[in-house]
């Protein structure tokens, strides 16, 4: 069985974050996301890269200009501050515990999500080329 087609078979019960690879913030949390996925339960993908766009594009949002990080598993896609809460959750604990932040509304959450989101190269800056996980993670990334 080649490589790809054990990634394939691996890929259906996995969790896959794509994220925005050239944001300061954004790698920071999908490096927080490998050091704390101890289940492995996630897989992630830069928006950058072609498996990502790839995504981003399937579920009609501009690669070139998201506003979100997306959680897809299986045909279900998460975005905004659903997507977040239910990575934290899944992270175990302590990280479990973010869960509370769904007794507020999320029509309140989504917009202070979105803010950040629209304004994050100007509050925590870019990259001039995207993140790269040391080694010991590459494997988890597609």
């Amino acid at each position: 069985m080649s490589e790809n087609s054990e990634q394939s078979i691996s890929l259906d019960d996995q969790k896959i974050v794509v994220f925005d690879a050239e944001c300061i913030l954004c790698s920071a949390n999908a490096q927080f996301i490998l050091k704390y996925d101890r289940r492995r339960h996630f897989m992630l993908a830069a928006m950058q890269g072609n498996y990502g766009s790839a995504l981003y594009r399937k579920h009609d949002i501009d690669p070139t200009n998201p506003e979100t990080l997306i959680l897809v598993y299986k045909d279900k896609l998460l975005r905004n501050s659903d997507a977040v809460l239910a990575i934290y959750a899944d992270l175990g604990w302590p990280w479990k515990l973010a869960i509370v932040a769904r007794i507020i509304p999320k029509f309140l959450r989504d917009p202070i999500y979105l803010f950040v989101a629209r304004n994050r190269y100007r509050i925590f800056g870019k990259r001039d080329s995207c993140w790269l996980p040391t080694p010991e993670y590459r494997d988890r990334m597609l």
